[in-house]
């Protein structure tokens, strides 16, 4: 079995805000583009437009109702890899295939080495790995270690490619371990938690929750009252000044 390093002092991970994720999908589709591409074999696809289409795919996004009535809503949760400090799937994998990168905490896997055992998707408690049909070995999130250490990239772009393509700047990526970084004030700010904490598998990315729905504003409202108010708002201020400019 694979053993895992020391703690690092750097924690590379996503901050993933779940009151902007609106489910688009665009981190899914831009992750599976990147990664077809990438430093490992493509990310296949089977009988992609039959009945039975089969697929590797880094990065999902889930829909769950919650809320009853006038508090019900739809909750978009995006899954992959959470890079945990202490990783099962690191420590299941027979051949040391899944290991855990000591300079920046990165859980990647060695597809050279990867049997397709299966042992690390069983250990997972998030079901972030993906066994390739085509390839037959495990595929997981990288966090685009080939785009965030290369220097043939605009600084822009030196982040994960679900990062850089994400609409509503749902997705955040830095060093979780630095308490000053912009992500790790982030998760402060707004509670951030861990998935399933319960696991104890220490994950490095966080979640922040939806924020509370802001309570509905009971009082009657009248347009008459509204254009007749001393000190108008909104609508009625704009067009207060318009009137005052026409003379």
């Amino acid at each position: 079995m694979t053993s895992l390093p020391e703690p690092s002092a750097i924690k590379l991970g996503l901050v993933i805000d779940l009151d902007l994720c609106v489910g688009c999908q665009a981190c899914v589709v831009n992750c599976k583009e990147w990664n077809t591409s990438g430093y490992g074999a493509p990310l296949s696809d089977d009988n992609a437009y039959g009945a039975n289409p089969n697929g590797a795919w880094l990065n999902r996004v889930h829909a769950f109702e919650a809320g009853d009535a006038e508090d019900a809503k739809t909750v978009h949760f995006p899954k992959s890899c959470l890079h945990c400090e202490d990783a099962p799937c690191v420590t299941a994998c027979p051949t040391g295939a899944s290991f855990k990168r000591a300079e920046d905490g990165i859980v990647l896997v060695n597809e050279d080495w990867c049997i397709g055992c299966g042992l690390c998707a069983w250990s997972c408690p998030y079901g972030a790995r993906e066994m390739d049909p085509v390839e037959g070995v495990m595929k997981k999130c990288t966090l685009c270690v080939d785009r965030i250490y290369n220097d043939n990239l605009p600084k822009e772009d030196q982040i994960p490619a679900c990062v850089r393509t994400c609409p509503t700047n749902a997705r955040h990526f830095g060093d979780l371990g630095d308490p000053n970084s912009d992500v790790s004030k982030l998760v402060s700010a707004r509670d951030g938690f861990d998935l399933l904490p319960e696991q104890k598998t220490k994950p490095v990315n966080k979640y922040l929750p939806p924020r509370p729905r802001r309570q509905k504003d009971e009082t009657p409202m009248s347009l008459v009252a509204m254009a007749e108010a001393q000190n108008p708002k909104g609508f009625w201020k704009w067009m207060d000044a318009t009137l005052d400019r026409l003379g």
